[in-house]
């Protein structure tokens, strides 16, 4: 019994003197709060106490930063504007401490306000809850929303009379779409899937998930990857064979993160969005996710209001689409009985 309760003592004390030695090391990990696109930002870690440690690593985002340095500076360029995860972990014998910070990068500039000017005006469907619009061919490619309303359309322009029509699936609720490579790829909203159409047919021929993002909101794209919102500020980047989330960018101004982001169009080389409740477009860049422009089109809304009774909080901007052979940018609204061509000219 003796031996047996000098080896009980024996081992509590190993374990407290383990528990005491990890008490013994403390780190702190700095880095610059805030800064803008292009400056340079400092990330420092510390030792504040403790035997002198084996080595540190460093990483934005998950990229390594540093080699063998326990203080780094970046170029904010390299990783635009947004909220990025600073991490450092050191290790010291037989264990490792793991500190998180982070950098916020803000655009440099504010964006430039545009104006409009109305070209053409065009009857729309009321009943159609709009979520995605594109323009091929001569003629508006549309999706809608809602449970048991979710639909994909073929649309006549200048009569808006529906030539073509699928039903989505009661269970799903529709949300943006784009037309790639002779197919059509429409978003559901929480559903996180996709479904994949023939271009002429409106025949499903495929389906896909995204795992990274929760939620589906505008879909457009550019010459190589599908181009996503979700509804916050992030927009994400898909490889347009294997529909999965490659890389996402972050979309701030000036001053703040541009959330809600919503229905979406590549035009130009830029990406210009609709902004969930708000009768406005955003001008994104792709590469950076600056907003180099804005544009207020509540007049829209209220020359639609004069003629219907549109509800406040739904009945709003959304719907972007680019004849890019003419040169023509047309816009709508959720249950909007009208459809704009417009103008946007900087101010």
């Amino acid at each position: 019994m003796r031996f047996h309760n000098l080896f009980t003592l024996g081992l509590a004390t190993t374990l407290l003197v383990t528990s005491c030695s990890e008490t013994n090391y403390k780190f702190k990990l700095n880095t610059t709060k805030k800064t803008t696109l292009g400056e340079k930002a400092a990330i420092k870690f510390e030792q504040l106490k403790g035997e002198q440690i084996d080595s540190v690593q460093l990483y934005v985002d998950n990229k390594r930063v540093n080699t063998n340095e326990t203080s780094v500076t970046i170029n904010t360029a390299d990783f635009g504007v947004g909220k990025h995860a600073v991490t450092a972990l050191a290790f010291y014998p037989n264990k490792s401490k793991k500190l998180n910070n982070s950098i916020e990068v803000l655009a440099k500039e504010a964006p430039a306000v545009y104006s409009y000017k109305i070209i053409n005006t065009y009857p729309h469907d009321k009943d159609a809850y709009t979520q995605g619009l594109e323009y091929k061919n001569g003629y508006l490619y549309e999706t809608t929303g809602r449970r048991g309303q979710s639909t994909l359309r073929k649309v006549e322009l200048k009569t808006g009379e529906v030539l073509q029509k699928l039903d989505l699936d009661k269970k799903y609720f529709g949300e943006g779409m784009t037309i790639f490579n002779n197919k059509i790829f429409w978003l559901t909203w929480q559903a996180r899937k996709g479904f994949i159409y023939d271009f002429e047919s409106f025949k499903q021929v495929g389906s896909f998930n995204y795992t990274n993002s929760n939620e589906g909101w505008g879909l457009t794209h550019n010459s190589s990857e599908l181009i996503k919102t979700d509804g916050t500020n992030k927009v994400w980047f898909l490889d347009a064979n294997t529909q999965k989330e490659k890389r996402s960018i972050q979309v701030y101004t000036n001053k703040y993160p541009v959330d809600n982001l919503n229905e979406i169009e590549l035009i130009n080389g830029k990406i210009y969005a609709n902004k969930w409740q708000q009768n406005s477009i955003v001008i994104i860049n792709p590469e950076t996710g600056v907003v180099e422009g804005v544009a207020n089109l509540n007049g829209l809304r209220d020359i639609v209001a004069k003629d219907q009774t549109l509800e406040p909080q739904d009945d709003v901007l959304n719907g972007i689409a680019y004849d890019a052979d003419a040169n023509r940018l047309f816009v709508t609204g959720k249950h909007w009985g009208k459809l704009f061509e417009i103008e946007l000219t900087k101010e």
